[in-house]
Protein backbone atom coordinates (compact mmCIF):
# COMPACT_ATOMS: atom_id res chain seq x y z
CA UNK A 1 0.00 0.00 0.00
CA UNK A 2 1.13 3.60 -0.79
CA UNK A 3 2.27 5.74 1.35
CA UNK A 4 -0.16 8.08 2.88
CA UNK A 5 -0.01 11.62 1.46
CA UNK A 6 -1.58 14.75 2.68
CA UNK A 7 -1.63 17.90 0.00
CA UNK A 8 -3.25 21.17 -0.42
CA UNK A 9 -6.26 21.73 -2.55
CA UNK A 10 -6.88 25.16 -3.01
CA UNK A 11 -6.96 27.64 0.04
CA UNK A 12 -9.42 26.38 2.08
CA UNK A 13 -9.46 22.43 1.71
CA UNK A 14 -6.72 19.52 2.55
CA UNK A 15 -6.63 15.94 0.32
CA UNK A 16 -5.67 13.31 2.06
CA UNK A 17 -4.61 10.42 -0.12
CA UNK A 18 -4.87 6.90 1.46
CA UNK A 19 -3.58 5.14 -1.91
CA UNK A 20 -4.37 4.91 -5.83
CA UNK A 21 -5.86 1.37 -5.76
CA UNK A 22 -9.72 0.95 -5.50
CA UNK A 23 -9.57 -2.04 -2.87
CA UNK A 24 -12.13 -2.51 0.15
CA UNK A 25 -8.59 -2.42 2.25
CA UNK A 26 -7.19 1.04 1.11
CA UNK A 27 -11.72 2.58 0.99
CA UNK A 28 -11.45 1.31 4.47
CA UNK A 29 -9.02 3.79 5.91
CA UNK A 30 -10.87 6.51 4.14
CA UNK A 31 -14.06 5.56 6.41
CA UNK A 32 -12.36 4.78 9.36
CA UNK A 33 -11.05 8.40 9.27
CA UNK A 34 -14.29 10.11 8.49
CA UNK A 35 -15.57 7.99 11.35
CA UNK A 36 -12.74 9.23 13.81
CA UNK A 37 -13.33 12.79 12.64
CA UNK A 38 -17.05 12.55 13.75
CA UNK A 39 -15.66 11.19 16.84
CA UNK A 40 -13.54 13.80 17.52
CA UNK A 41 -14.30 16.76 15.44
CA UNK A 42 -11.80 19.63 14.84
CA UNK A 43 -13.24 23.27 14.93
CA UNK A 44 -13.52 24.52 11.41
CA UNK A 45 -14.12 21.53 9.33
CA UNK A 46 -16.89 22.23 7.50
CA UNK A 47 -17.12 19.00 4.90
CA UNK A 48 -15.77 15.90 4.29
CA UNK A 49 -16.20 14.55 0.56
CA UNK A 50 -14.72 10.39 0.93
CA UNK A 51 -13.89 8.79 -2.70
CA UNK A 52 -12.52 5.46 -3.76
CA UNK A 53 -9.22 5.99 -1.66
CA UNK A 54 -8.84 9.51 -0.81
CA UNK A 55 -10.67 12.16 1.69
CA UNK A 56 -11.18 15.53 0.59
CA UNK A 57 -11.22 17.96 3.79
CA UNK A 58 -13.03 21.54 3.61
CA UNK A 59 -12.19 23.78 6.36
CA UNK A 60 -12.85 27.67 7.68
CA UNK A 61 -9.23 29.00 7.42
CA UNK A 62 -10.86 32.17 10.05
CA UNK A 63 -10.99 29.31 12.56
CA UNK A 64 -8.42 27.15 11.87
CA UNK A 65 -5.03 27.27 9.77
CA UNK A 66 -3.58 24.94 7.25
CA UNK A 67 -0.74 24.42 9.51
CA UNK A 68 -3.24 23.21 12.29
CA UNK A 69 -5.78 21.29 10.47
CA UNK A 70 -2.70 19.74 8.11
CA UNK A 71 -1.41 18.46 11.77
CA UNK A 72 -3.97 17.37 13.17
CA UNK A 73 -5.50 15.36 10.28
CA UNK A 74 -2.21 13.54 10.25
CA UNK A 75 -1.99 12.63 13.48
CA UNK A 76 -5.16 10.61 12.86
CA UNK A 77 -4.59 9.64 9.89
CA UNK A 78 -1.62 8.03 10.81
CA UNK A 79 -3.87 5.94 13.81
CA UNK A 80 -4.38 2.03 13.25
CA UNK A 81 -7.79 1.80 13.06
CA UNK A 82 -8.41 -1.56 12.17
CA UNK A 83 -11.40 -2.20 9.68
CA UNK A 84 -12.36 -5.31 10.94
CA UNK A 85 -13.11 -4.01 14.29
CA UNK A 86 -16.14 -0.99 12.43
CA UNK A 87 -19.56 -2.22 12.24
CA UNK A 88 -21.48 -0.94 8.93
CA UNK A 89 -24.91 -0.69 7.77
CA UNK A 90 -26.38 -3.14 5.50
CA UNK A 91 -29.45 -1.99 3.40
CA UNK A 92 -31.49 -4.19 1.97
CA UNK A 93 -32.32 -2.46 -1.14
CA UNK A 94 -35.83 -4.01 -3.32
CA UNK A 95 -35.07 -4.52 -7.01
CA UNK A 96 -37.57 -5.46 -9.78
CA UNK A 97 -35.62 -6.59 -12.22
CA UNK A 98 -36.39 -6.66 -16.51
CA UNK A 99 -38.87 -5.43 -18.43
CA UNK A 100 -39.45 -1.95 -18.82
CA UNK A 101 -37.89 -1.25 -15.45
CA UNK A 102 -34.35 -2.76 -16.65
CA UNK A 103 -34.33 -2.21 -20.34
CA UNK A 104 -30.87 -3.38 -20.30
CA UNK A 105 -30.44 -6.68 -18.56
CA UNK A 106 -30.92 -8.80 -21.50
CA UNK A 107 -28.15 -7.08 -23.30
CA UNK A 108 -26.07 -7.86 -19.99
CA UNK A 109 -26.96 -11.62 -20.29
CA UNK A 110 -25.99 -11.68 -24.07
CA UNK A 111 -22.80 -10.08 -23.05
CA UNK A 112 -22.12 -12.73 -20.49
CA UNK A 113 -23.22 -15.73 -22.10
CA UNK A 114 -26.04 -16.39 -19.34
CA UNK A 115 -29.52 -16.12 -18.84
CA UNK A 116 -31.90 -13.49 -17.90
CA UNK A 117 -32.40 -15.49 -14.35
CA UNK A 118 -28.88 -15.97 -13.93
CA UNK A 119 -28.31 -12.00 -14.12
CA UNK A 120 -30.52 -11.79 -11.64
CA UNK A 121 -28.99 -14.43 -9.28
CA UNK A 122 -25.24 -13.17 -9.63
CA UNK A 123 -26.42 -9.48 -9.00
CA UNK A 124 -28.54 -10.56 -5.99
CA UNK A 125 -26.01 -12.74 -4.55
CA UNK A 126 -23.33 -10.26 -2.54
CA UNK A 127 -23.45 -7.27 -0.48
CA UNK A 128 -21.85 -4.67 -2.40
CA UNK A 129 -19.50 -1.77 -0.68
CA UNK A 130 -20.48 1.73 -1.12
CA UNK A 131 -16.80 3.09 -1.72
CA UNK A 132 -18.36 6.43 -2.60
CA UNK A 133 -21.45 8.79 -3.17
CA UNK A 134 -21.38 11.16 -6.45
CA UNK A 135 -22.31 12.15 -9.73
CA UNK A 136 -25.13 13.40 -8.01
CA UNK A 137 -26.80 13.65 -4.60
CA UNK A 138 -27.09 9.89 -3.27
CA UNK A 139 -25.32 7.60 -6.55
CA UNK A 140 -23.91 5.07 -4.67
CA UNK A 141 -20.78 3.40 -6.55
CA UNK A 142 -20.95 0.24 -5.34
CA UNK A 143 -17.67 -2.26 -5.35
CA UNK A 144 -18.00 -5.79 -5.96
CA UNK A 145 -19.57 -6.68 -8.65
CA UNK A 146 -19.05 -10.31 -10.01
CA UNK A 147 -17.00 -10.43 -12.91
CA UNK A 148 -19.25 -12.11 -15.61
CA UNK A 149 -21.78 -9.17 -15.50
CA UNK A 150 -19.40 -6.52 -16.03
CA UNK A 151 -20.60 -4.79 -18.99
CA UNK A 152 -19.29 -1.53 -20.74
CA UNK A 153 -21.28 1.57 -20.31
CA UNK A 154 -24.03 2.83 -23.45
CA UNK A 155 -21.92 4.00 -26.14
CA UNK A 156 -24.65 7.01 -26.27
CA UNK A 157 -25.94 7.93 -22.48
CA UNK A 158 -29.72 8.47 -22.52
CA UNK A 159 -30.94 11.68 -22.07
CA UNK A 160 -33.46 10.79 -19.00
CA UNK A 161 -33.08 7.53 -16.47
CA UNK A 162 -36.37 7.24 -14.31
CA UNK A 163 -35.68 7.70 -10.41
CA UNK A 164 -34.60 4.31 -8.39
CA UNK A 165 -32.83 3.08 -11.69
CA UNK A 166 -30.45 0.20 -10.87
CA UNK A 167 -27.39 0.05 -13.43
CA UNK A 168 -24.26 -1.60 -14.41
CA UNK A 169 -21.28 0.76 -15.82
CA UNK A 170 -18.46 -1.37 -16.45
CA UNK A 171 -17.35 -3.10 -13.40
CA UNK A 172 -19.63 -1.34 -11.05
CA UNK A 173 -23.20 -1.19 -10.06
CA UNK A 174 -25.49 1.46 -8.66
CA UNK A 175 -29.08 3.54 -8.56
CA UNK A 176 -29.91 6.49 -10.21
CA UNK A 177 -31.29 8.51 -6.88
CA UNK A 178 -33.12 10.93 -8.90
CA UNK A 179 -34.05 11.18 -12.67
CA UNK A 180 -31.36 12.01 -15.11
CA UNK A 181 -29.06 11.45 -17.92
CA UNK A 182 -26.70 8.47 -17.43
CA UNK A 183 -24.95 5.93 -19.74
CA UNK A 184 -24.84 2.95 -17.40
CA UNK A 185 -27.04 -0.51 -18.62
CA UNK A 186 -30.13 -0.76 -16.69
CA UNK A 187 -30.88 -3.50 -15.26
CA UNK A 188 -33.92 -3.13 -12.75
CA UNK A 189 -35.13 -0.34 -10.95
CA UNK A 190 -36.42 0.39 -7.06
CA UNK A 191 -39.04 1.86 -5.81
CA UNK A 192 -37.37 3.20 -2.94
CA UNK A 193 -36.41 6.63 -2.73
CA UNK A 194 -32.78 7.07 -1.77
CA UNK A 195 -32.35 10.42 -1.78
CA UNK A 196 -35.28 12.55 -0.67
CA UNK A 197 -34.69 16.19 0.25
CA UNK A 198 -37.37 16.40 2.85
CA UNK A 199 -36.19 13.61 4.71
CA UNK A 200 -34.07 14.83 7.70
CA UNK A 201 -31.42 12.99 6.62
CA UNK A 202 -31.52 13.24 2.63
CA UNK A 203 -29.53 10.18 1.68
CA UNK A 204 -30.38 7.19 2.95
CA UNK A 205 -26.91 5.26 3.17
CA UNK A 206 -23.23 6.59 3.73
CA UNK A 207 -20.04 5.73 1.97
CA UNK A 208 -18.40 2.68 4.11
CA UNK A 209 -22.32 0.88 4.50
CA UNK A 210 -23.19 -1.92 2.63
CA UNK A 211 -26.41 -2.32 0.10
CA UNK A 212 -27.87 -5.96 -0.98
CA UNK A 213 -30.09 -5.99 -3.59
CA UNK A 214 -33.49 -8.07 -3.18
CA UNK A 215 -35.93 -9.58 -6.44
CA UNK A 216 -39.53 -8.00 -5.72
CA UNK A 217 -42.17 -9.03 -8.54
CA UNK A 218 -44.05 -5.98 -10.22
CA UNK A 219 -46.51 -6.23 -7.52
CA UNK A 220 -44.69 -6.02 -4.32
CA UNK A 221 -42.95 -3.16 -6.64
CA UNK A 222 -46.29 -1.35 -6.62
CA UNK A 223 -47.27 -2.19 -2.76
CA UNK A 224 -43.62 -0.73 -1.67
CA UNK A 225 -43.67 1.99 -4.35
CA UNK A 226 -47.25 2.98 -2.46
CA UNK A 227 -45.81 2.45 1.38
CA UNK A 228 -42.87 5.08 0.28
CA UNK A 229 -45.51 7.61 -0.78
CA UNK A 230 -47.47 7.17 1.90
CA UNK A 231 -44.23 6.98 4.31
CA UNK A 232 -45.25 4.00 5.82
CA UNK A 233 -41.93 1.69 4.31
CA UNK A 234 -39.02 0.63 6.13
CA UNK A 235 -36.44 0.05 4.67
CA UNK A 236 -34.56 -3.12 6.16
CA UNK A 237 -31.19 -2.40 7.64
CA UNK A 238 -28.69 -4.54 9.30
CA UNK A 239 -25.18 -4.45 10.46
CA UNK A 240 -22.37 -5.94 9.07
CA UNK A 241 -18.65 -6.16 9.66
CA UNK A 242 -16.81 -3.55 7.49
CA UNK A 243 -13.73 -3.77 6.19
CA UNK A 244 -13.55 -7.22 4.74
CA UNK A 245 -13.54 -8.76 1.55
CA UNK A 246 -16.41 -8.83 -0.78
Amino acid sequence: MQKLKILTAGDSSVLIEFGSEISPEVNAKTTALVRLLKEQPIDGIVDMIPSFCALLVNYNPRVISYKAIRKRLSELAALDVQAAEQSARLFQIPVCYGGDYGPDINYVAEQAGINLQEVIDIHSSRDYLIYMLGFMPGFPYLGGLDERIHTPRLSTPRVSIPMGSVGIGGAQTGIYPLNSPGGWQLIGQTPIKTYDPKREVPILFNAGDYIRFVPVSEKQFDQIKAQEQEGTYQCVITEKTAGGEL
